[in-house]
């Protein structure tokens, strides 16, 4: 199972699912301790900022941050949960979790992972940068992209509410 939250829900969201797999997806200057229950050779932490073009003094999500993203997602074992987070557990960590559901269903429609994100979290705005970058590395042509545009901006939120996004897609 894959959950996705904010920061501040972290520590809960992590009890609450026996996670033991966690997925860091926000900026270099925050400190976030792996929980509790976690292994730290389990907890990816990328460093990077909600942008989507280059902004001088923030750091953009590059291919490299999402090349290890696709290797975590890749090798995690899924006998227990895993957890992807941000700061307010809309943009990047719903971009991960699609990108997830994307790299773990190599034959599911971009589509219809695309409506399932939006069905479980109204909020979900997921960072463009790091969908266009996960389509080529996944060869998926141009369909993630499209596929998250065609579900729109989020609704307005501070911070999105934790969610299950499903990983075994039945088509």
């Amino acid at each position: 199972m894959l959950h996705v939250c904010s920061l501040s829900k972290l520590t809960d969201t992590v009890n609450k699912t026996g996670a033991k797999s966690l997925v860091t997806l926000i900026n270099a200057e925050m400190e976030v301790p792996t929980p509790a229950g976690i292994d730290p050779g389990k907890h990816l932490f990328l460093a990077f900022n909600d942008i989507v073009d280059p902004v001088q003094g923030l750091i953009p999500a590059s291919e490299r941050h999402v090349e290890d993203l696709l290797a975590f997602v890749n090798s995690w074992d899924r006998q227990a949960p895993l957890v992807i987070h941000c700061w307010a557990g809309i943009s990047r960590s719903t971009a991960g979790a699609y990108v997830a559901a994307c790299t773990l269903n190599p034959t599911a429609n971009e589509y219809t992972l695309a409506a399932l994100l939006r069905e479980r979290s109204p909020s979900a705005t997921p960072n463009a940068r790091i969908v266009a970058m996960a389509d080529k590395l996944l060869g998926r042509e141009g369909r993630m992209i499209d596929a998250i545009r065609g579900i729109g901006r989020g609704a307005n939120a501070f911070e999105g509410a934790p969610f299950l996004m499903p990983i075994d897609i039945q088509e």
